[in-house]
């Protein structure tokens, strides 16, 4: 019989605290070290359910050292804990396969390493040392999420907190070309769920409505100063913000529409509320939050490239203001697995930074 659920934040938190701190006090004492949950896993972002825990969960967590230590003492403190970790934790296996498939082994989940070498493994850079414009771009904000939510259970030497306070969120000219990047997208689309339509093709029609809707979410969870989860959560993540009480019933009648004069009355009054929330900012001068005419076509827009080059006007730093309109590196891969490899990331946002000539 499967134990009672119990939140995997919470989980990992008791084991550290009855299991893993008691073992690290008795075998290295006086061992400067963080503990935490902030890796991958939808219980770091507090929405895993029972159902998440049939692969991938369980009592786990980062042991994270100082870097200044011992040569090859996170091996040592990874070995003493393997030994010593029991089979189960209140009724959860401490080591579990990442699949169900049959026969493949499992893995203690206590990840042990020094806190640098684990920070530039997950992010492709320290933040603990000054954090560029490139970093910023290349680094999805899944994993921004992800390293800034979860919890700390504890960090005697205060490496771990300080990066995660220095990764708390955008400074101010990169969340505006970040914000400006998801206006651009909206831009690029807005008029197509009416010409499919007109084109007799509901399918796309539809389908361009659900991108839009995907795409305001995003960008009001930006306005909101929250890094915007991947696919699975961003329903969830969004449904947390304040303002999700009003636009979300606009965005849902939009995507679930089988007709384009529904579609476009909804997402013209989410772009309305869209449109205020940015005005609320005050980063930019008030614009005008109404739907008009694209062109001499029956399809109301918003005209949202007003609002991407409202606040590309705003950013100070040169460099940036230079760069094409794409946003952080998600704004425009949403492939997964691309977005799993830092090293190829920060090659896409380097070649997408303007050459020093100009030219």
């Amino acid at each position: 019989m499967a134990p009672p659920f119990v939140p995997g934040l919470e989980l990992a938190g008791a084991y550290y605290a009855e299991v893993v701190r008691p073992l690290l006090d008795e075998a290295f004492a006086g061992l400067p070290y963080a503990a935490a949950l902030i890796d991958a896993g939808s219980e770091v972002l507090g929405f895993d359910t029972e159902r998440s825990t049939d692969h991938d969960w369980g009592p786990r967590l980062q042991v994270l050292l100082a870097d200044d230590g011992p040569p090859g003492l996170a091996a040592q403190v990874g070995a003493m804990l393997s030994r010593r970790l029991p089979a189960a934790f209140h009724g959860y296996p401490t080591a579990f396969a990442v699949t169900r498939r049959p026969g493949e082994p499992g893995r203690p989940q206590v990840d042990v390493a020094d806190v640098g070498r684990w920070l530039r493994g997950q992010l492709g850079f320290d933040p603990r040392l000054p954090v560029s414009t490139a970093d910023w771009l290349a680094t999805p904000t899944q994993r921004l999420a992800e390293i800034t939510g979860g919890a700390v259970f504890h960090d005697g030497a205060g490496d771990l907190s300080r990066a995660r306070a220095r990764l708390a969120w955008y400074p101010r000219d990169v969340w505006l070309y970040v914000m400006a990047g998801q206006w651009q997208r909206i831009a690029q689309e807005e008029a197509f769920p009416g010409r499919c339509a007109e084109a007799g093709d509901e399918l796309g029609s539809a389908l361009v409505t659900a991108r839009l809707a995907r795409d305001l979410m995003r960008l009001v969870l930006l306005m909101g100063r929250r890094y915007p989860p991947y696919s699975k959560w961003l329903g969830s993540a969004f449904a947390r913000l304040p303002g999700a009480a009003a636009l979300g019933p606009r965005l849902r009648a939009a995507v679930a529409a089988t007709g384009w004069a529904v579609r476009e009355q909804n997402l013209s009054r989410a772009y309305r509320l869209v449109a205020a929330q940015h005005n609320e900012l005050g980063i930019t001068e008030p614009l005008d939050p109404s739907t008009r005419p694209y062109f001499n076509r029956p399809f109301q827009v918003l005209g949202a490239g007003r609002f991407a080059e409202a606040l590309r006007a705003e950013i100070t730093d040169s460099e940036l203001g230079s760069r094409p309109p794409f946003g952080a590196v998600d704004g425009f891969i949403d492939s997964s697995d691309a977005l799993g490899h830092a090293e190829f990331l920060r090659a896409v946002i380097a070649a997408a930074r303007p050459p020093a000539n100009g030219r």
